[in-house]
């Protein structure tokens, strides 16, 4: 396979003036990405940045983002992906845990004291001369070094560093063009995953093959309206996100050409097949976990029902029993995956890493005869294709990401007031899946959600948390999860015999239509988006466990059902149901917007 940093130099040799990178108002060329990677990479090899090393990335959504990742490599070390969106708590851990050897951030990061700090334009650095010359700088890098460490989530309450290598990399890529996936002409790629996310990485790095990278910012990336709007502004050929994602942003595509869909993250539903495969609509499902490089199983989303598909080029699938034994067709099977795409493994945690890394007993000589135990249920079903069941432990996919049951009740046990914490995954509508928890002690459930947020990322934050006065038990003394209460905020007004009908929102258009008024309208909204009946016009929508995807629903539900112009933000900045009210009635008055058509494949 070719190293990506020698197709990027072949890239830029051909063709320096094609656009490399669109973030804004900014554009960068191939040339002028060349010039200023060399120049950052010259600078951390100034520092005695090296082979091997880590380098945190602290960047917002802008053209130096992708530069700095680059220079990173061409340095010879790897990136560690520090979101400027995460809790500052959660930045310290997973710096201290990679062992920086640098950081490149525009307003550095307290947490990561000790360890030298690069701004992104090391034309503002005194002895950015100082460094190497360009020539200096590693020309290949040896497949096995590693490309990255990202974290996620940790069964143990710790976020788990993965660390994969830049071969593995290059694999994805090279994987990813022969089946078809990446085409062969250069394209203009949105840029849409958090560099905290592993699906960031076959976006941004689609640069070293010469496609265009649009890098989509945070104002857009929370508003599916403006970013139907910039995608057609861009005529983006190319765009991942998740199922949930695309519930939200199918309707502003209404009308537009819509890019080839890599659709990833969570299992797809049902209906979502099928809308997108009956109307034609050019897009992927792709499976993978981070330890296996992003993406290991692709298939189009086409024919039948939701499936995974068969594995990419050097993957190699298996579907096995407890004694390791592969399963016969319709039976269900833990699935392994393994192949030169394989993780490293767990940074600095090695016990773990022989536990989920585990050896490979049907073949595999030149990648170390390893597999990993994915943890994920699937069989073989009508017609070969390989189905996804469920999982054999308590790791969840929500809205995109991996989230591990136990880390956030780790996460609520270290409160202070907190005695015992458990949490659950509750759906209160098909496909709408929330975390839910549940404590004993002497707190309140909006203190223990505000200090949460303050220590780990937002979508390992519950939707709703019950205070109880103890957790049911089973009869050898675990949690009994089963016999935890539904949640409040999922309680079904007609089948409580204590609800008003009167003050709770009705679950249906008739009834806002009996009740004739715009603020019953609005108010059933925010109900069945939250599942929660009897809001009152004080309520605050993120207390009652709302998220961004969920705040994206209620403004999609009223542009769809009143016509008229709404933002995410006319929702996050509202105080209350109240105000979000005012403001809705505002954008009434101010007129509708014109019926969306239909969606339309882009032209191939």
């Amino acid at each position: 396979m070719t190293d990506l940093l020698q197709r990027l130099r072949d890239t830029v040799a051909a063709h320096p003036e094609r656009t490399a990178v669109i973030a804004g108002a900014d554009r960068l060329d191939f040339a002028a990405l060349d010039r200023r990677t060399a120049d950052l990479a010259r600078a951390l090899r100034a520092l005695g940045v090296g082979r091997g090393d880590r380098v945190g990335v602290h960047l917002a959504r802008t053209v130096d983002l992708p530069v700095a990742l680059l220079a990173v490599w061409r340095a010879g070390a790897a990136y560690v992906p520090l979101d400027p969106a995460y809790p500052a708590e959660r930045l310290a851990f997973m710096a201290a845990d990679a062992r920086l050897a640098a950081l490149i951030s525009a307003d550095g990061l307290p947490a990561a004291e000790g360890v030298p700090v690069l701004r992104p334009d090391v034309a503002d650095l005194p002895d950015a001369a100082d460094g190497p010359d360009v020539a200096d700088l590693p020309e290949r890098a040896h497949p096995l070094d590693p490309a990255y460490v990202i974290h996620t989530s940790g069964s143990t309450g710790r976020p788990k560093g993965v660390e994969v290598a830049r071969g593995a990399v290059a694999g994805l890529i090279e994987g990813l063009e022969a089946t078809g996936a990446f085409r062969a002409e250069p394209g203009v790629v949105g840029w849409n995953a958090s560099i905290s996310f592993d699906a960031s990485v076959p976006q941004w790095t689609r640069i070293c093959r010469g496609d265009t990278v649009l890098v989509i910012g945070e104002e857009h990336r929370a508003d599916p309206a403006r970013l139907a709007a910039l995608l057609a502004e861009h005529a983006v050929t190319d765009f991942d996100l998740t199922p949930s994602h695309w519930e939200l942003l199918r309707e502003p595509l209404a009308g537009a050409r819509v890019p080839r869909l890599f659709m990833g993250g969570e299992a797809v539903p049902e209906r979502t097949w099928r809308e997108l495969a009956d109307g034609g609509i050019d897009a992927l499902n792709l499976y993978g976990p981070t330890e296996c490089t992003v993406e290991a199983v692709t298939t189009p989303i086409s024919g039948p029902g939701p499936h995974l598909g068969e594995p990419m080029p050097g993957v190699r699938l298996y579907l096995l029993d407890e004694k390791l034994a592969p399963v016969a067709d319709g039976v269900v099977g833990e699935l392994y995956l393994a192949g030169p795409g394989l993780a490293h493994g767990y940074v600095g945690r090695p016990g773990l890493t022989a536990e989920r890394f585990v050896a490979d007993p049907f073949g595999g000589s030149g990648d170390g005869r390893r597999m990993y135990r994915t943890g994920d249920q699937a069989r073989r079903g009508a017609g070969g294709l390989l189905e996804y069941v469920g999982r054999v432990d308590r790791q969840v996919k929500l809205r995109g990401f991996r989230v591990e049951l136990g880390e956030v009740e780790h996460a609520l046990a270290r409160l202070e007031g907190v005695q015992a914490a458990a949490v659950t995954v509750h759906e209160p509508a098909p496909d709408d899946r929330r975390l839910i928890g549940y404590v004993t002690g002497g707190v309140t459930p909006a203190e223990l959600t505000e200090r949460l947020r303050a220590t780990v990322p937002a979508h390992l934050v519950p939707s709703a948390i019950t205070v109880l006065d103890a957790l049911p038990l089973t009869p050898n003394g675990k949690v009994d999860l089963a016999a935890l209460p539904v949640p409040a905020a999922g309680a079904d007004p007609a089948s409580d015999p204590g609800a008003d009908p009167s003050s709770a929102a009705g679950t249906s258009a008739d009834t806002a239509e009996r009740a004739g008024g715009l603020a019953d309208q609005v108010t059933e909204v925010w109900s069945t988006v939250l599942g929660m009946p009897g809001l009152a016009p004080t309520d605050d929508f993120f207390s009652l466990g709302g998220h961004s995807l969920a705040a994206l629903r209620v403004v999609h539900l009223l542009r769809r059902r009143l016509g008229i112009e709404l933002q995410l933000r006319h929702l996050l900045d509202s105080a209350d149901l109240a105000a979000f009210t005012a403001t809705v009635e505002q954008a009434v008055r101010a007129g509708t917007a014109a019926p969306r058509p239909a969606l339309t494949a882009r032209a191939r």
